[in-house]
């Protein structure tokens, strides 16, 4: 079974991907794409592209997967609903 990769959208911080990172997990991010400012639709036109799950704090991705978008995942937090820790040890167990 393949891993997940995830991308992390430009309001997700970047300690978020060092973290998963360092435990071997395959991330990019939004500003290292040089992807500042594009669309969501753009953005998921990348991570499907990637083969990536999203991870947002943007509901305007639920919006997209609720119009049919297709996609290999859209993880979505509130934001400021959890710490980076919480975060990270949500998508390790997503991964």
């Amino acid at each position: 079974m393949a891993k997940i990769k995830f991308h992390l959208d430009e309001n997700i911080t970047l300690a978020i991907a060092n973290g998963l990172r360092r435990r071997g997990i395959d991330v990019t991010t939004t500003p290292e794409q040089g992807m500042i400012g594009q669309s969501d639709e753009q953005q998921l036109e990348f991570a499907i592209s990637q083969n990536r799950v999203i991870f947002t704090q943007d509901t305007d991705f639920l919006r997209l997967h609720h119009t049919g978008f297709f996609h290999p995942g859209i993880v979505y937090c509130s934001q400021k609903s959890k710490s980076i820790g919480e975060s990270l040890q949500g998508l390790i167990l997503v991964w």
